[in-house]
């Protein structure tokens, strides 16, 4: 078994995870408990969202230069071709 999903939430069990949030839920309350998870909820959420966001703008100018590599290959390809025919007139 991996030693990290054994492990739980930060090396914490299952019983120490349960204290945590009873502490918590009696310190606090189970409303402001509720809104911390929501906010905390909302907060990965938006974490994710930008990271899918920089995937996809980084997929983007992988993209955008891969076109300007091929354009630049072919104007390599043309400049080469002019070149050999000019050599040609000249021999």
């Amino acid at each position: 078994m991996d030693p990290v999903s054994s492990a739980g939430i930060l090396g914490l069990g299952g019983p120490e995870v349960i204290a945590i949030v009873l502490l918590a839920v009696v310190l606090f309350g189970g409303k402001k408990v509720g809104e911390l998870g929501k906010g905390l909820g909302e907060g990965i959420r938006n974490f994710k969202t930008a990271i899918k966001s920089d995937e996809e703008r980084l997929e983007e100018q992988r993209e955008a230069l891969k076109r300007e590599e091929e354009r630049l290959a072919a104007r390599k390809q043309a400049l080469d071709d002019e070149a050999r025919l000019e050599a040609k007139k000249q021999a």
